[in-house]
């Protein structure tokens, strides 16, 4: 029973982890005007590498999250998790 709680809390950190890449990969650049006289605007761009790492952490927080809880239901109901 100690195992499914263990893998829920690694859901979670890995869930938080995730979250703070997504907004780690996120830096606003200035963009020049277009035309001659036009004000500079400001945009979003995004560090692959981050993006990339941020999936990963997410893909891992869910299988963890199914993982964890599979394995709690089935120990609630006296089965072996398979």
């Amino acid at each position: 029973m100690k195992r499914p709680i263990i893998e829920l809390v690694a859901a979670v950190v890995a869930a938080a982890a995730a979250v703070w890449c997504w907004f780690g990969a996120q830096t606003t650049v200035t963009v020049a005007p277009i035309l001659p006289g036009e004000p500079q605007t400001t945009s979003i761009a995004y560090s692959p590498p981050m993006l990339v790492l941020m999936l990963l952490l997410a893909t891992v927080a869910g299988v963890l999250a199914v993982v964890g809880l599979t394995g709690l239901i089935a120990g609630r109901r006296g089965d072996s998790p398979s």
